[in-house]
């Protein structure tokens, strides 16, 4: 991110997917789709959109990135921007879908891979659930198709039998498929995914059939770079990707920025206090973060160590979040230290034996020493000891 997160990266307007929505279940849902939730900035951005579009596609590429980036349309309407990094990372990511190559987001934990993928999949498409999720027990029927056995006993090998997987659904229908967590999969399971991604085309030998991909079809997949080792991906497979690495957010304000516009709109679908309260708090935590991740205090003069975990833009939303809950329900409404010390502990501390000793360094030759952040130190001194 400069990215994102998320803005994990990095999150959905609760009350625009109600609006959107504009019934009982809507209003019920905790976290609707992408395009649910932005309906009403979807619309808008096609019907200002008089440049040319790929087939099939619902928006020209310039009115995809310009969903995900944010801007001002014509007409006033405003478009919030769903990711906040590097324009060329969105450009180059759009751009790719509308060729022959699929596109692979990459990059640590937190950095918005998988809000990237659901928001280019609700533009392109209008739907962003046609989605597989990468475990190592994902088998290749999600991939590629199952059978419903009771009509497959009864009637033997038919297309009624045949359960199609949200690859091939896509693959019919011209539209984008997305993977999660592609190096989970197993080996054979990514391999499937050859044929497809460089034939266009998904045999059904039991049938003597196969489904060819119609324009417009193209795939998403995300994958964790420090998951290196777990399922590596095989040189054929990665030469049917597009690569883009999702950074890291580049300044500590893109960071709060992001953080603050993903807790604000987490914080309106849980009913929670309003982020200004919270604001001089979730800087704090960013900073705390960056500190930590990159090994040097913000000012360049102190070297610190890093904990072992990756203390990702995604965490530091989580971390906020939980803050203003205990702040609604067991406090005044005002987030304050003690709220967020205990979550930051957590965070922080994934390894008792290594991580504990990073954080206490870090809170006395860090914290301890800024005058500004006396009620923030006592709060963490006082989580560590509980």
């Amino acid at each position: 991110m400069t990215t994102s997160t998320a803005t994990s990266t990095a999150a959905s307007t609760a009350d625009g997917g109600t609006a959107a929505a504009g019934g009982t279940a809507a209003a019920e849902t905790l976290r609707p789709h992408a395009e649910t939730a932005y309906a009403a900035e979807l619309a808008a951005l096609a019907a200002a959109d008089d440049r040319p579009r790929p087939a099939r596609w619902l928006l020209s590429p310039w009115a995809v990135a310009t969903y995900l980036l944010g801007g001002t349309l014509p007409d006033g309407t405003v478009i919030t921007p769903k990711y906040v990094g590097p324009r060329r990372v969105v450009e180059v990511a759009v751009t790719t879908l509308a060729t022959d190559r699929a596109l692979l987001l990459l990059g640590v934990p937190g950095t918005a891979k998988t809000w990237v993928s659901e928001h280019l999949a609700a533009a392109v498409s209008g739907d962003s659930t046609l989605l597989v999720q990468g475990t190592a027990g994902t088998p290749e029927e999600a991939v590629r198709y199952g059978w419903n056995y009771a009509r497959l006993l009864a009637e033997g090998p038919s297309r009624a039998a045949l359960v199609p997987s949200p690859v091939m659904r896509a693959m019919a229908g011209g539209m984008t498929a997305r993977v999660e967590e592609l190096t989970r999969l197993p080996a054979d399971v990514q391999d499937s995914l050859i044929t497809i991604l460089s034939e266009k085309t998904l045999p059904i030998p039991e049938l003597g059939e196969e489904v060819q991909a119609v324009r417009g079809f193209n795939l998403i997949a995300t994958a964790n770079d420090r998951d290196r080792g777990v399922n590596e991906l095989s040189s054929a497979l990665r030469r049917r990707f597009n690569t883009v690495v999702l950074p890291l957010p580049a300044s500590l304000e893109d960071e709060v920025e992001i953080v603050a516009r993903r807790v604000g709109e987490l914080g309106r679908s849980l009913e929670l206090p309003a982020v200004p309260s919270g604001s001089a708090e979730i800087r704090r935590v960013v900073t705390v973060f960056r500190e930590l991740r990159d090994g040097v205090t913000t000012d360049g003069r102190t070297k610190v160590k890093s904990p072992t975990g990756s203390l990702s833009t995604a965490e530091a939303i989580s971390v906020v979040t939980s803050g203003l809950a205990l702040a609604a329900h067991f406090g005044d409404g005002v987030l304050r230290p003690g709220d967020i010390a205990s979550g930051l502990l957590g965070a922080v501390v994934r390894d008792p034996s290594t991580d504990r000793l990073v954080w206490h360094e870090y809170l006395e030759s860090v914290v301890r020493e800024r005058e500004d952040w006396k009620d923030f130190y006592r709060g963490c001194r006082d989580a560590e000891q509980r």
